[in-house]
């Protein structure tokens, strides 16, 4: 029967003061307890869960919200910036036209310029950018059953075929993972959860702690039942 990609859980010092910051930078509503559910019935919730894991180093995936306009643009950025975020150096050149930002826990996110075509036709969070291997793109893409859309320079990108915001990785990570990431996808069987769990694993999947499994690449991911 397959998995679909339910939420996407943030681990938070304080769920709440995030997802409102996150509701005025997406538009999104907020719809319970931290949870943030977007205007498109076709796109994934945001849950903000409380968590003391502390930051190691960049997340693993960040967020990159689109614009329409370089005005868009302009006013995603002050939107941010006027709620608690704030400019982040990552080394980006001065010539780059997104903008690094970073949100009231240091978690970064970028703002894309209008002009991106690897973004054009998305969401309003356009892409969950990754670093992570080829392998795992392939992985998630067979896991989802959504067609890659992207296959290059071992750079990878899924897209579920009703469109929306894409998954997208960057190649094999520069550096070793390290720690839990705060950033975690959730799927929910469409039916025996058990039989799709097997499945993952035969994808390449591992048991990991309680009900938690990790893709090829190490990354914590759960699945629910239906």
């Amino acid at each position: 029967m397959g998995v679909r990609l339910q939420e996407l859980t943030y681990a938070a010092k304080d769920p709440a003061g995030l997802a409102r910051f996150w509701a005025g930078v997406l538009g999104f509503e907020v719809v319970g307890d931290a949870v943030l559910a977007p205007a498109d019935e076709r796109a994934f919730r945001l849950r903000f869960v409380p968590s003391d894991l502390p930051k190691l180093g960049p997340n693993q995936m960040h967020f990159d919200v689109t614009s329409t306009s370089l005005d868009d643009q302009q006013a995603k950025v002050d939107r941010a910036l006027e709620l608690g975020g704030r400019h982040l150096d990552i080394g980006q050149l001065p010539d780059e036209q997104h903008v690094v930002l970073a949100d009231p826990e240091d978690n970064e996110f970028c703002v894309i310029e209008p002009t991106n075509n690897f973004l054009a036709d998305t969401a309003v969070i356009g892409a969950l950018s990754s670093d992570g291997s080829p392998v795992v793109g392939y992985f998630w893409s067979k896991a989802l059953d959504w067609p890659l859309v992207w296959d290059q320079d071992d750079e990878t990108a899924i897209q579920a075929p009703y469109g929306g915001t894409k998954i997208a990785w960057g190649g094999w990570p520069d550096s070793p993972k390290v720690g839990v990431n705060r950033l975690q996808l959730v799927l929910r069987a469409d039916g025996d959860r058990q039989a799709e769990v097997d499945r993952l694993i035969a994808l390449g999947a591992s048991l990991g702690e309680g009900d938690t499994l990790t893709d090829p690449d190490g990354n914590e991911f759960v699945v629910l039942a239906g």
